[in-house]
């Protein structure tokens, strides 16, 4: 639930006091109700913001002093994600970007003083990311022209009626409108989007394994598809590029299974570019239609499983009592079957885990028996 612009004044004037009163409380679930109690009665009609706002900064996205709600924390983009679109738009000489939908001023980190300024139609939004970021702020419809700057960011809305949008002319404010009404757009949308339409650039970004946006750029600032994998290292933040540069004889067949099962990072299936990764790493799928690829090794900072043999699924049982399965990690793409079904099924009572690949080859659903999860050595890092 949002503040009112009273409630953001308060937070804002009341700081240090918030921070200490935080310090006296059990911060569990069990006594989530006990904590909320004791802040009611510390910070009377304020209590329930006060409660909201440290209860919104235990995701530990947001640096702690921020102020937040829990909407806000939850949308927020992560750090390591808007700072890989903030170099991607220097690196194309953005010296100024306005972000239309700046809501508590997450975007705003990545970017130099003077290089970013930020509106949202939400008052007490506008309020927060003027507390948190050290940027101008204002508050603006997104559909109204209140910039020079050359580059807008937009976020639209990604859920109407309860609903997750996946049409690009259905998210709030749509593409059309923006387009109509500002020059060069960065449009943050939710990973599983639509995106073939589009004639700019789509690119979808992961960190840690996740699939976190697809953002979709004018043809001013590219064109074609990327997939963005990021991955913190003890070293720092990895970056992993994969372009759809190669022509189409350039991108392998589908052919027998190798050595290892590698099911690519989401950002690459959600961007389309499985054939292109699999060029780059000497690997190809088992199906045209099904993102599993397969080699003779692991490409460097990925995991994958070692294969032992393809066993009909009506054979599966006493598959599992010859290897001595005990415990199984199932994947499944491309097949109507519920893992934890299909476990019960099985009845495991070996000693050895292992992981079964349900998936299918041209018509015909094939079940893949690997070893457990095993990690490249060629990098120093993983995923």
């Amino acid at each position: 639930m949002s503040y009112t612009l009273d409630e953001v004044s308060f937070l804002c004037e009341n700081a240090s006091v918030i921070d200490a009163a935080a310090t006296n409380l059990e911060g569990t679930k069990k006594g989530h109700l006990r904590d909320v109690a004791k802040l009611q009665a510390q910070f009377g009609e304020y209590g329930r913001a006060v409660a909201e706002l440290l209860n919104s900064r235990h995701s530990g996205k947001l640096p702690g002093e921020w102020l937040m709600d829990h909407d806000s924390a939850q949308q927020a983009t992560p750090p390591a994600v808007a700072a890989y679109r903030a170099a991607f738009l220097k690196e194309r000489g953005v010296d100024l970007v306005h972000d239309l939908t700046c809501s508590i001023g997450t975007e705003g980190q990545a970017y130099a003083p003077g290089t970013y300024v930020g509106s949202d139609i939400d008052a007490s939004r506008v309020a927060m990311a003027q507390h948190n970021i050290a940027h101008p702020v204002f508050r603006a419809d997104a559909l109204t022209t209140t910039t020079t700057a050359r580059v807008c960011i937009a976020d639209p809305a990604r859920r109407a009626g309860g609903k997750r949008i996946t049409r690009l002319d259905e998210l709030l404010p749509p593409p059309q409108g923006l387009l109509a009404t500002h020059g060069e757009l960065a449009i943050k949308c939710a990973p599983g989007i639509d995106h073939s339409e589009w004639e700019g650039l789509a690119c979808v970004v992961s960190l840690d394994g996740g699939v976190k946006e697809t953002c979709l750029y004018t043809q001013g600032l590219g064109t074609g598809k990327r997939a963005v994998i990021l991955n913190a290292t003890p070293e720092g933040l990895h970056t992993d590029i994969i372009d759809d540069d190669l022509d189409e004889d350039e991108l392998p067949d589908a052919g027998p299974i190798g050595r290892f099962l590698i099911d690519p990072d989401g950002a690459i299936v959600r961007a389309g570019l499985v054939r292109y990764y699999a060029a780059r790493e000497g690997l190809h799928q088992l199906d045209p239609r099904i993102a599993y690829l397969t080699g003779e090794r692991l490409p460097e900072g990925t995991s994958g499983f070692e294969f032992i043999e393809m066993v009909p699924m009506r054979k599966l049982k006493a598959a599992m009592a010859a290897h001595d399965v005990g415990s199984l990690e199932i994947l499944v793409r491309g097949q109507d079957v519920d893992p934890d079904q299909l476990r019960k099924k099985l009845k495991l009572k070996g000693s050895t885990a292992k992981t079964l690949v349900v998936t299918r080859i041209g018509a015909k659903g094939v079940a893949v028996l690997c070893g457990p999860r095993v990690v490249s050595t060629e990098g120093n890092y993983a995923p």
